[in-house]
């Protein structure tokens, strides 16, 4: 008997741009977006990896304007929703509604774990102007699962379509994720998502977990591309729930040519599990951190492991990227 349907969001556009350096151009987007498109994939995400005008010298430059990625992507796609990631303080409600004239139909907005409430305008004004609207946690791991509860509940009175848990250091295990999906699920009417990052090498089956506890979106990127050890990997997680009876929609053979075709070429850099990705799982520490980690290690000559332990010690978030060279520069002179 065939499972039910899971919702199959792609992020190779937004998280991947992490581990391009934000190089992506229109050209690509536009052949990226509408091979998923054309694959049945529900959700396409694209702006900077930070979120859109995350373009900056904190979280770094993009190649092109993220507007000039939206609206080429928008321009191929047929069937999907069109997503940005907003985070407040970094996106601002008139950006996204620049987002939004370029074609984008669909936000997540994106808050530290504890911190759901500063997302309230942002959600409420996404809702009134009729996009598909996501309440988004990061660094789950960082919360127990009641304290998300009570956060999932904040994006729920305002007016989310549904809840997205990201692990976003790659930091837990099949059984964290059981715990926080349940805890959702018996606490919410909300549909819940997942978002993971590989860096334990865990991303598929902590997915596997999300969805076998009731999620009905996951995350997931052409080659895994992404941030540290990258994302669920698309093509490979599809083949999985396909195996098991789960109905996805996505051509699983468009996906693969998709990702080998034109992700593969673009990446800079295999998209594997090395020593300092690792630590960012072993360490919990944001997995947007790991380019700006091997810069500042470089820079004063340290083992980027000793600054992500140290990371991990203070319990930096994402939005505190300008603090890694601090961190650096203090065990370089200690």
């Amino acid at each position: 008997m065939a499972q039910k349907k899971i919702h199959i969001v792609d992020t190779t556009l937004r998280d991947g741009s992490h581990a391009v350096s934000h190089s992506f151009t229109a050209e690509q987007a536009g052949a990226i977006a509408g091979g998923l498109d054309r694959a049945g994939v529900d959700i396409i995400e694209i702006s900077h990896g930070d979120g859109i005008t995350g373009s900056s010298i904190n979280y770094g430059f993009s190649k092109v304007s993220e507007l000039d990625l939206i609206e080429a992507a928008g321009r191929v796609i047929k069937n999907a929703k069109l997503a940005v990631l907003l985070l407040p303080g970094i996106g601002t409600i008139e950006d996204l509604k620049k987002a939004q004239e370029k074609g984008a139909n669909a936000v997540r907005v994106a808050t530290h774990v504890t911190e759901a409430d500063i997302a309230i305008q942002h959600i409420a004004y996404a809702k009134k102007a009729g996009m598909f609207t996501v309440g988004f946690l990061m660094m789950s791991h960082m919360a127990s699962p009641e304290k998300i509860v009570e956060q999932a509940k904040i994006f729920e009175d305002a007016g989310a379509d549904y809840i997205n848990l990201a692990d976003s250091a790659g930091f837990m295990t099949p059984g964290d994720v059981r715990c926080r999906v349940q805890a959702l699920k018996a606490a919410t009417k909300l549909p819940v998502g997942f978002h993971s990052h590989n860096n334990l090498g865990l991303s598929v089956a902590n997915s596997l977990a999300a969805v076998e506890e009731g999620a009905d979106y996951i995350d997931a990127t052409c080659r895994g591309l992404g941030a540290g050890a990258g994302n669920t990997q698309i093509e490979v997680f599809c083949a999985v729930l396909d195996r098991l009876g789960y109905d996805t929609g996505v051509d699983i053979y468009a996906l693969m040519d998709l990702a080998e075709d034109i992700v593969g070429p673009l990446m800079q850099r295999p998209q594997v599990i090395v020593n300092d990705s690792l630590m960012l799982g072993y360490a919990g520490v944001y997995s947007s951190f790991l380019l700006h980690t091997r810069r500042a290690a470089e820079k004063f000559n340290i083992p980027p492991r000793d600054i992500l332990v140290e990371l991990g010690r203070r319990g930096m978030v994402g939005g505190q990227e300008d603090m890694i060279v601090d961190v650096a520069y203090q065990l370089k002179n200690r």
